[in-house]
């Protein structure tokens, strides 16, 4: 799969890089969080969320709004699944990092996606980017079996356990959008290779790709 460059114009449908705050003592303080051999999300991290960037981000990036920083590290060269918000992720690369990025407004009607028309993305460690709402991604990828640890900071209390029922999957089919919720903020389609959870939306078509 080619990987392209954040800078390129491919890139701007899916974000953007954010240079209007200094993520420094972030990318310093991740050096502390753990590298597992799999994959781990942690939603809120007291050591990052104590750093004064944390007002930083929550005044200027996201307009006051209260957020979360946490962190996904690990080791991962697979796609899986996809997911989206209602609104804009911040990653911040404290090594170099793969996003797998596809775009909203390419899901069926049937909540099915084609794997085709994903595109991946080089975010260099050091570098932060806001991931737009319209946005489909899922977990970092690592470069040369090296591993990533990316910052992930989203709006206070997502992707935390839900507390409503939602739709179900039926024979395979989702009968409306509800049934993709997983989490707080967060729809999900997975891919039959992703081992995901029983009872996920598994709608995406083709490949379950591969950097």
């Amino acid at each position: 799969m080619e990987i392209k460059k954040i800078t390129d114009a491919a890139f701007k449908k899916y974000g953007r890089i954010v240079d209007n705050v200094d993520f420094s003592a972030l990318v310093e303080k991740m050096a502390e969080t753990p590298l597992p051999e799999g994959v781990a999300y942690e939603p809120s991290v007291q050591i990052l969320e104590d750093l004064p960037l944390m007002q930083d981000i929550s005044v200027t990036v996201y307009g006051e709004m209260p957020v979360q920083i946490g962190y996904c590290n690990g080791h991962n060269t697979l796609l899986n699944a996809l997911e989206y918000h209602r609104d804009s992720e911040i990653n911040v690369a404290a090594t170099d990092a793969v996003l797998m990025l596809g775009l909203l407004q390419d899901v069926e009607d049937d909540f099915t996606y084609d794997t085709a028309k994903m595109e991946a993305f080089l975010v260099p460690a050091g570098t932060a980017v806001e991931i737009y709402a319209t946005t489909l991604h899922y977990a970092p990828c690592g470069l040369d079996n090296k591993g990533f640890k990316v910052a992930i900071i989203l709006p206070r209390g997502t992707n935390y356990p839900l507390k409503s029922a939602h739709a179900k999957v039926v024979n395979g089919k989702a009968p409306n959008e509800d049934a993709l919720i997983t989490a707080v903020n967060k729809w999900l389609i997975g891919h039959a290779e992703g081992g995901l959870d029983e009872g996920t939306f598994l709608g995406l078509k083709g490949e379950n790709l591969q950097l």
